[in-house]
């Protein structure tokens, strides 16, 4: 059996979906928190603004890795973290806390998971246009 290899998200890659993001943030006068994630949940880029809040580059990282972990964007998760929901305890049986709001986004090529993306300082709505803008910036 064989199997094609996928090229790994680099660190160019990386900068251009920080920049990507940036750029859609700034357009909407949004300062934000960017985190970009390899697919092993290493850490490849991170960028946060002097005039962001200090807890935005926790919630960015934190949005990134749950991104990673579920290959889902954290919007789709929202409500499967409610009470009763499917996903209602899945934080605690993990390692790391996750973060379910809008923002992380899973970076896929040639169809694989190769990293994340997440962003953080906005209103989750806007968070997750400025990932995704970032990742559609990437294809």
């Amino acid at each position: 059996m064989s199997t094609t290899a996928v090229t790994p998200l680099s660190t160019e890659d990386a900068e251009i979906l920080v920049s990507a993001a940036r750029r859609a943030a700034e357009a909407a006068g949004v300062t934000v928190s960017i985190t970009v994630l390899d697919a092993g949940g290493h850490l490849l880029a991170f960028r946060r603004d002097d005039r962001a809040v200090l807890i935005s580059g926790e919630t960015s990282t934190r949005k990134a890795y749950t991104a990673l972990q579920l290959n889902a964007s954290t919007a789709d998760l929202v409500e499967a973290v409610q009470p009763g929901g499917p996903f209602h305890t899945l934080p605690t049986a993990l390692d790391r806390p996750l973060l379910f709001i809008a923002g992380g986004v899973p970076v896929h090529r040639d169809g694989r998971l190769i990293g994340a993306i997440g962003v953080g300082g906005g209103a989750p709505e806007q968070d997750h246009g400025f990932a995704a803008a970032a990742v559609k910036a990437l294809s």
